[in-house]
């Protein structure tokens, strides 16, 4: 049985570190590959602070990868020496490890495989939403952005919010935690977000897009300020 599981880090490197940080760039995927069971990577840049911004963060960088199993994925994030690395380095440190429930669109031609689509009850989930954006639209892009933003700062029952991305501008991500599906929803469906979604689908922004939620195995660590732990 697929048991497709992803590991999502997120660190701020402390000043000491700079150097390390920016090298982490130049050398893109290199030091993730052959580790086993890995079959996606991305090196990951954020928007300033953290949060979701033309501007990028000089010091705030993540990654995510996606592994066969949850046995490899865990392995991973337990053992590795990049993840030792990065948390050696870091000021602020968060690593998620999650199983996808419902998927579409596709990163660079990789899709996620859901062998349970069946939504948890009562739990933790997290959402992934990825895209690249059409030149020719980005500005009408970022103008939807900034309210949906706005907004997911008050949205009840959020947990974390990163905005992430592999290019400033034209290639971005957002990854939250929210205390279950419900809270969700009542985001997604209402309000600058869905204004955003209604018009990035009928005005084409995207060439590409990948939308994903998952069930959360665990998370621990700290972003923007805030310690998270689950379970």
């Amino acid at each position: 049985m697929n048991d497709q599981t992803a590991v999502l880090g997120l660190i701020d490197i402390a000043s000491h570190s700079r150097a390390w940080g920016f090298l982490r760039y130049i050398l893109g995927k290199s030091p993730f590959q052959h580790t086993p069971g890995l079959q996606f990577c991305k090196v990951l840049g954020s928007g300033y602070n953290g949060g979701f911004s033309t501007k990028p963060s000089l010091t705030k960088q993540g990654f995510f990868c996606v592994f066969n199993s949850a046995d490899n994925a865990a392995h991973f994030a337990e053992s590795s020496s990049i993840v030792k690395a990065y948390q050696d380095h870091a000021r602020e440190f968060f690593l998620a490890s999650v199983q996808p429930y419902s998927s579409r669109g596709s990163w660079s031609g990789f899709s996620m495989e859901c062998a349970d689509p069946s939504p948890p009850i009562n739990a933790p989930i997290a959402s992934l939403t990825r895209a690249s954006i059409r030149p020719s639209k980005a500005r009408q892009f970022w103008a939807k952005a900034k309210p949906a933003e706005d907004a997911i700062v008050l949205a009840s029952g959020k947990i974390l919010t990163a905005g992430v991305g592999e290019a400033p501008y034209f290639r971005q991500a957002t990854f939250t935690i929210w205390d279950n599906a419900q809270s969700l929803e009542q985001y997604a469906q209402q309000g600058a977000h869905l204004s955003a979604i209604k018009a990035a689908y009928g005005q084409a922004y995207f060439s590409e897009s990948m939308f994903t939620r998952f069930r959360v195995l665990k998370a621990q660590g700290t972003w923007q300020g805030k310690y998270v732990q689950i379970p």
